[in-house]
């Protein structure tokens, strides 16, 4: 399916034109601490609103065998925008090239940050690239409340792939280091 660019998304998301519109599918969620993988149903939504940004937001819903919703998983809400500073926003040198990382060496890509809040008590903050159809993304922050589980860091990976939208996520928490925790594969939802 041909990426088709909204006439008012700003020149700054061309880079993220393959994700605006909403996502249906299912996934799996495992982890070292659980006793079984789940499958789940999902939706994802990312919108824009003409200015350089994308809203999203995801849901995620419990599936029985039969493929038939149970119960909510999780959700998460927060906005994806380019990394380099807008007109207008504080930087020391919006012209300046990113900094490789020291460890991953050079940014491939046009760098992307990515602010997510979930309602069961932690807020992160990732950073990463998108080159072409693929996102590349890990936590630089998260923010935990008093009462939310032990959660510390994470990397996830988005592409597009023969249309549909496939993302992976790896994930550290409750003592356990960075491992494979979540996946899906998302169709897109046409327009009605």
């Amino acid at each position: 399916m041909p990426i088709q660019l909204d006439a008012d998304l700003p020149a700054p998301l061309i880079p993220l034109a393959w994700l605006v519109g909403r996502w249906a599918g299912a996934g799996v969620v495992g982890y070292p601490t659980m006793e079984n993988d789940l499958r789940f149903g999902q939706d994802v939504s990312f919108t824009h609103d003409g200015r350089p940004f994308l809203a999203y937001t995801w849901r995620t819903w419990l599936l029985d065998d039969e493929g038939r919703q149970v119960r909510a998983l999780g959700s998460e809400t927060g906005y994806w925008r380019p990394a380099a500073a807008q007109p207008g926003e504080h930087a020391e040198d919006p012209d300046a090239e990113p900094e490789p990382d020291p460890v991953a060496g050079p940014v491939a890509g046009t760098p992307v940050e990515v602010l997510l809040a979930h309602p069961n008590g932690y807020v992160e903050i990732y950073h990463g690239a998108v080159d072409g159809p693929r996102v590349t993304l890990e936590t630089d922050a998260v923010v935990r409340t008093r009462t939310a589980k032990d959660y510390s860091a994470a990397t996830r990976m988005y592409g597009l792939v023969d249309g549909d939208l496939l993302w992976v996520m790896d994930m550290a928490a409750g003592g356990v280091r960075l491992t494979s925790h979540a996946s899906a594969r998302l169709k897109r939802v046409p327009e009605v």
